[in-house]
């Protein structure tokens, strides 16, 4: 769709770059130009993601270690990426969630959620927007969010918070920053299936495949259709477009808002224990 040098010479940062969705971002970004870093917790599976796509792509990727929750911590990342050379683009894509009716949520529970999805994207964006406004440079941010973040979505309450959060964060920094030359930007995907989302969310074959195709096209999304837009939000050709989340699920939330209240209908005492469980061997 797009051609090959389409974000050449820029620099984007993407966190939680080292699997689903994050790494497919990074992957087409590679193959179109730019230059990307990625940073997570895991350290061993980021340099195997930057490797296979370095090797994949001929692009440069570098990983950083990094738990964005952190304030000191992604200070200290962004003084090393930015001291190599500034970014250009920042794609707060690092996420957490939970299956869990809310009554029987934990404070930690709600803290693993909220702390990645808000704190950690506030703590990227104000760090990335610092120094792009001291240098006077431009910049582009882009926050994965979800539907739900205006609607309210049953069984991922910390989730919708968190999102929610990001999506005003995104809004208010565009008017703020906008004039300074950064813009802002979100998306909200609907079903596009990635191993790490799906063992923590989709309990049951049967709900998966309900969840995937109660959209209006009746399929999940898939990879490279969210690719394809991010990788145009990124782009100079998009630099009219600030402040706007754009959703991407094949009509998913206009056929019926709330993500996840479908699964009252799905899920039984037994399943909600056993997500339980699972959500406590995860953690």
């Amino acid at each position: 769709m797009f051609q090959p040098d389409l974000l050449a010479g820029k620099r984007v940062l993407i966190t939680g770059g080292g699997t689903g969705l994050g790494r497919s971002m990074a992957e087409h970004l590679l193959e179109l130009g730019a230059e990307i870093a990625i940073c997570g917790r895991r350290e061993n599976v980021l340099a195997e993601t930057a490797e296979a796509l370095a090797e994949k792509t001929g692009g440069k990727i570098q990983p950083y270690g990094c738990d964005i929750r952190e304030a000191d911590a992604v200070e200290a990342m962004m003084d090393k990426i930015f001291s190599d050379r500034p970014l250009d683009g920042l794609i707060n894509n690092a996420a957490g969630n939970i299956l869990s009716k809310s009554e029987t949520l934990s404070p930690r529970a709600v803290d693993a959620v909220v702390n990645i999805v808000l704190k950690g994207s506030a703590n990227c964006t104000l760090a990335c927007g610092r120094r792009w406004l001291e240098a006077k440079q431009s910049g582009t941010v882009l926050s994965v969010t979800t539907t739900y973040a205006w609607t309210g979505s049953a069984f991922v309450l910390p989730s919708a918070m968190a999102k929610a959060g990001v999506l005003a964060m995104t809004q208010s920094l565009a008017v703020e920053w906008g004039g300074r030359g950064i813009r802002l930007n979100a998306i909200a995907p609907g079903p596009f299936p990635t191993k790490g989302a799906w063992d923590r969310l989709v309990p049951t074959p049967e709900i998966a495949e309900a969840f995937e195709t109660r959209n209006p096209l009746r399929r999940p999304g898939d990879h490279r259709e969210l690719t394809n837009l991010v990788a145009f939000l990124m782009a100079d050709g998009s630099s009219y477009v600030n402040g706007d989340v754009i959703t991407i699920d094949g009509g998913e939330w206009l056929k019926g808002a709330g993500q996840f209240s479908f699964l009252q209908e799905h899920m039984t005492d037994d399943l909600w224990a056993a997500m339980r469980q699972a959500a406590r061997k995860a953690g």
